[in-house]
């Protein structure tokens, strides 16, 4: 079905809050590499080759938040994740990209919501004919049980989250009518948080990017599931070496990651992991380990069993780079928002529980076969929709 024609091809300016972190700044040299080597990164995109109403990837344009001060070229070459001969060609246009200081901690939140607000609807007006999406790249924070809020008034009264940013720009980002993306794996996606994007018609997914070793995860429990496997166990060590290791060795820090890579498993198989011992035996560590940096590496060891009750056993030792595993993803769920906007989305949307370890919405999809069946599902969705609309467009 050809609706390349429905609309006029507006690129989309990807708006990341923690724009010069390891994720933040290795996707800003990708969006700079794609516009003039667009065959180094198109490949790995899952959404290369959809949505025909969109500009082609190679469009996208960048802007964002942080709290550093420094360059966005000082901070690439801090973090150590791309070598200096794929990103320093592109130095000039790296830095060009605008970067605005985040709201300061000190302010109350409706504050932090109306700086943002402003911020957005500057770089709304740098990029007219732009289709903005918002990002969450910011770290792991303490959990926040905010659970009691009803009304954005009562969010607006707790003094306890001015360390919280990321409300601050998922509500901004709402209230200027552009999509949220929720990455990091701090819960945003409160109900009252949820209900706002509702009655502005703005659709939000999240949460928690799932990249190398989750997904991987998710794959290998869909596959026993589906033969009848039995999990009886599932040791899981990460190492790494780069700000994200050091932030999550703060165990309050790290505990809703940690919950997410955990509570997954139960989920997907239907059954708790250890039930025959009374105790979970599905066991999930994050350790700092310098020389690692970006490179984290992932050790999974799973027994399980099959005919009579024998055992058995699988060892996966993952050496994956945590920043290029997240980056096209970030760059993918950004073209997905885009589009369900676009096709008349709004609220929280299930469907993207792929990209995500802690997915929001009603009844995600849990195993891998369900994740990839309801992606397909949700493409046709919007391409109908938007179809649909183009027609009553040109009936006018």
């Amino acid at each position: 079905m050809d609706i390349s024609n429905c609309s006029t091809l507006r690129p989309i300016l990807l708006l990341a809050a923690g724009a010069k972190g390891a994720v933040g700044s290795t996707l800003a040299v990708a969006i700079a590499t794609m516009k003039e080597n667009p065959e180094t990164v198109l490949p790995s995109l899952t959404t290369g080759n959809m949505f025909p109403y969109l500009a082609a990837p190679e469009t996208i344009q960048m802007a964002g938040w942080d709290t550093r001060s420094q360059s966005l070229t000082a901070c690439i070459q801090a973090q150590g994740v791309i070598p200096d001969y794929l990103w320093k060609p592109y130095a000039v246009d790296l830095d060009k990209i605008p970067l605005q200081a985040a709201p300061s901690s000190a302010l109350m939140l409706r504050e932090q919501v109306e700086h943002v607000m402003k911020d957005i609807q500057t770089l709304k007006d740098r990029h007219p004919d732009a289709r903005p999406v918002f990002v969450n790249l910011l770290p792991a924070g303490v959990q926040k049980d905010l659970a009691d809020c009803r009304r954005i008034s009562e969010l607006f009264d707790k003094d306890s989250l001015q360390d919280f940013p990321d409300i601050a720009y998922a509500l901004a980002a709402i209230r200027s009518e552009v999509p949220v993306v929720n990455f990091s794996p701090n819960a945003l996606e409160l109900p009252v948080i949820v209900n706002e994007a509702l009655k502005h018609g703005i659709p939000i997914s999240g949460r928690d990017g799932k990249t190398g070793q989750t997904y991987l995860k998710v794959v290998l429990a869909s596959a026993f599931k589906a033969r009848n496997l039995f999990v009886d166990g599932w040791y899981s060590l990460n190492i790494l070496g780069n700000a994200d290791g050091i932030n999550l060795m703060n165990p309050e820090k790290a505990a809703g990651k940690l919950a997410h890579k955990t509570e997954l498993l139960d989920e997907i198989l239907g059954y708790r992991v250890g039930q025959k011992y009374g105790v979970s035996s599905h066991k999930v560590h994050i350790d700092y380990y310098p020389p690692r940096g970006d490179a984290k590496e992932a050790w999974d060891v799973i027994d399980f069993s099959g005919l009579f009750g024998l055992p058995m056993s699988i060892r996966l030792n993952l050496q994956g780079r945590d920043s290029i595993l997240a980056a096209p993803l970030v760059i993918d769920l950004a073209r997905w928002m885009a589009a369900l906007k676009m096709a008349g989305t709004s609220g929280a949307v299930a469907g993207l529980g792929f990209y995500f370890k802690k997915p929001v919405g009603e009844n995600p999809p849990l195993t891998f076969q369900d994740q990839m069946q309801s992606l397909n599902k949700l493409e046709h969705q919007c391409n109908a929709k938007i179809s649909s609309l183009s027609k009553d467009n040109q009936k006018d």
